[in-house]
């Protein structure tokens, strides 16, 4: 896949993509059924199948004090749209002279002088340019005027409601896993490079992978089944684990962060990139009195983790 960051000055081969355009924040079942419409049109047309989508979030732009809400991060869904087929990955920078175009000049500008595209598939509720104010109905309008095609993706639904990044992030912050990964289409996971602890776990006899959750929408805090995967480095494949994701209340910290318990495992992966699946919420954290019971539970968390994980797997 590769990822381009400029919509100005492209080459030839570049342009003239087939593309699915949104925020792709969880690359979620509504998600990919924008991109399964894209792909197919993209066979129909023999032309390369694309995303555009925005760097940063436009909600992160626009409300730069607002609490963390993104469900991963722009390496993490970059992975995620690789692994289902993408091609060509428009990652445009979203500033102050992208935030600033009209709806017309995102159409002109962008999509048709920019990337030349041959076709878009957005969804129902799909909105752009300044103050929003472009829709479905001005990107049909312009795309019979300028050359391009354009497919609107129904919304995803189920008798729960439509599967949405909102949807995900409640699910996730109820801890309700499972229900996240009914919509995602996938577990929940959590992506990023294994850092430099205080020690403790291996002290205890629990040695953990931590990582940070900086930028990320938190998940409920406390103790989760997971499955581990180590992206990179010689220990590279899929292990089971233990997790806990919170603030640590036990010791006074209060940065969240994913600390994960891999079974049977004792190898150095500092500074190797990590993927957690949450597979199941066990309990919420707590402070323990003593060294001792916090092993005891940690020991009962570990057990019944592996339980859970047998089911699941």
């Amino acid at each position: 896949m590769k990822i381009i960051r400029d919509y100005t000055f492209l080459n030839q081969e570049d342009k003239g993509a087939c593309v699915a355009i949104g925020n792709f924040d969880g690359v979620h079942q509504g998600h990919l059924s924008v991109i399964d419409l894209a792909r197919e049109v993209s066979t129909n047309l023999n032309s390369k199948l694309g995303v555009i989508t925005f760097e940063p979030h436009p909600r992160a732009y626009f409300q730069s004090n607002s609490k963390p809400f993104r469900l991963m991060s722009a390496e993490a869904r970059a992975s995620q749209l690789k692994k289902v087929g993408i091609e060509n990955l428009y990652e445009l920078q979203f500033n102050s002279a992208l935030s600033s175009l009209s709806a017309v000049q995102f159409i002109t500008d962008v999509l048709v002088n920019g990337l030349g595209v041959k076709h878009i598939v957005v969804g129902a509720d799909f909105c752009f340019g300044k103050n929003r104010a472009g829709s479905v109905q001005t990107l049909i309008d312009f795309g019979k005027k300028l050359g391009f095609g354009v497919t609107i993706a129904p919304l995803v639904a189920d008798n729960k409601g439509t599967f949405s990044s909102t949807s995900i992030r409640n699910a996730i912050a109820d801890g309700r896993p499972d229900d996240a990964a009914h919509m995602l289409g996938h577990w929940y996971r959590i992506e990023g490079t294994v850092i430099s602890g205080d020690q403790r776990g291996r002290e205890l006899g629990y040695p953990t992978a931590n990582m940070s959750l900086d930028g990320l929408h938190l998940p409920k805090f406390g103790v989760y089944a997971v499955i581990a995967d180590i992206l990179t480095g010689p220990y590279k494949g899929r292990f089971l684990g233990a997790a806990s994701l919170g603030e640590r209340p036990t010791f006074g910290v209060n940065i969240p962060n994913l600390e994960t318990f891999i079974f049977d495992f004792s190898g150095d992966i500092y500074g190797e990139e990590l993927s957690i699946a949450l597979v199941s919420f066990q309990r919420p954290e707590l402070k323990f009195d003593s060294l001792d019971s916090l092993i005891k539970q940690m020991d009962q968390d570990c057990e019944t983790s592996k339980k859970i994980l047998q089911e699941h797997i």
